[in-house]
């Protein structure tokens, strides 16, 4: 039944697909720095802006805006708020209704209409529930309905949650095959020592890391080093990447097109949806170690044999995923496993007995 349903989507959206990708797919993440006022509340000044932005976009491109700003909406209604998670939860749940009905109005002005989805990190996790937001999120596209997207605060258990709107802004990009990722944010893009913002960047390495500095966002959780992390996820899969402000007249448009902000330049990338998925929406549960020539089998795209891993170092059930270790302790790669750790532990020494097929492998 689950195959069969599963069968059905990939379907449905293979023949959708012809009706509303004819436009390539933006993804734009607004910072809670971005949309908050000096007070904290909700800038309504930005989202006018950010809503003129979008639907001068939206003539070249399929939109989907991943917006903060609902817990700093709602905060101010709290007695004595401290920032704690159930307080962070009551915010949000006060300020998800302020921040949609903010965009509702200002976008009304462009005749765009919108609509909310509220993701949890289990809906990218689990294959079938992924598959079935795109095509809820593609059906919205076919009325010409603008979604807007930002975490389920309410009910996010506090171990899965999403990092920040950069990793669900990432998730959203690769689940959509996006064009570019733009990521608006109050430094403008990413800065250099003296300040000044780097106009490209071809590779996230340790020459560009040194740039880097521990300050998050005033009236957000994320910082710097998220939207970098995020960011060398997205350009290792085929994704664009624009940090950039929103100051100026036609700000994203001026970002795409170089004159403003910091492009992250894409790598190729020849990885299939299906691993595409495993790379970015996986919660990975348990972990293994793996030789030297079992890494190098697994860059050559083989799959993962059991005689290849040498340490179970957090247990898992069969077809679960798993971070792939190498032998010096970095983290290489997922892979869903075909054997539950016991069974590898058992077994593990047989000869061909194969741990993960070279499809269900991502390597980093």
């Amino acid at each position: 039944m689950v195959l069969a349903e599963r069968q059905r989507v990939q379907k449905s959206l293979y023949l959708s697909a012809s009706i509303v990708m004819e436009k390539p797919v933006i993804v734009i993440k607004i910072g809670s720095s971005t949309i908050a006022g000096p007070d904290g509340n909700l800038d309504t000044a930005v989202i006018e802006k950010i809503a003129a932005e979008v639907a001068q976009l939206s003539r070249q491109y399929r939109p989907i805006l991943v917006s903060s700003g609902a817990v700093s909406s709602g905060k101010s209604s709290l007695k004595n708020y401290r920032g704690k998670l159930v307080e962070r939860k009551a915010a949000a749940a006060i300020g998800n209704p302020i921040l949609i009905a903010a965009y509702s109005r200002y976008f009304a002005a462009y005749q765009i209409r919108v609509a909310q989805a509220l993701f949890e990190r289990h809906h990218f996790s689990n294959r079938s529930q992924f598959l079935q937001l795109k095509e809820t999120i593609t059906e919205l596209w076919k009325n010409d309905i603008l979604t807007i997207v930002n975490e389920n605060d309410f009910v996010s258990n506090h171990e899965l949650k999403f990092s920040d709107n950069d990793e669900l802004a990432t998730l959203i990009a690769v689940a959509f095959n996006a064009d570019t990722l733009l990521l608006c944010t109050s430094s403008g893009g990413f800065l250099n020592d003296r300040g000044e913002i780097i106009p490209k960047v071809q590779s996230i390495d340790s020459d560009l890391l040194r740039f880097l500095t521990d300050e998050k966002s005033k009236h957000g959780t994320g910082g710097m080093a998220s939207k970098l992390s995020f960011t060398k996820l997205a350009t290792t899969l085929g994704i664009r990447v624009v940090m950039c402000g929103i100051a100026g007249e036609s700000s994203f448009l001026q970002a795409l097109e170089g004159g403003q902000g910091t492009t992250f330049q894409p790598k190729s990338s020849t990885l299939k949806d299906r691993q595409k998925w495993l790379a970015s929406g996986s919660v990975t549960i348990g972990s293994v170690q793996i030789d030297d020539g079992a890494y190098q089998a697994l860059c050559d795209r083989k799959s993962l044999l059991a005689i290849g891993i040498t340490k179970v170092q957090r247990p898992f059930s069969e077809g679960e995923v798993v971070e792939l270790v190498s032998a010096s302790g970095d983290i290489a790669g997922v892979a869903r496993m075909k054997l539950s750790s016991a069974l590898l532990e058992e077994s593990g020494k047989q000869r061909n007995l194969m741990a993960a097929h070279a499809d269900d492998i991502v390597m980093f």
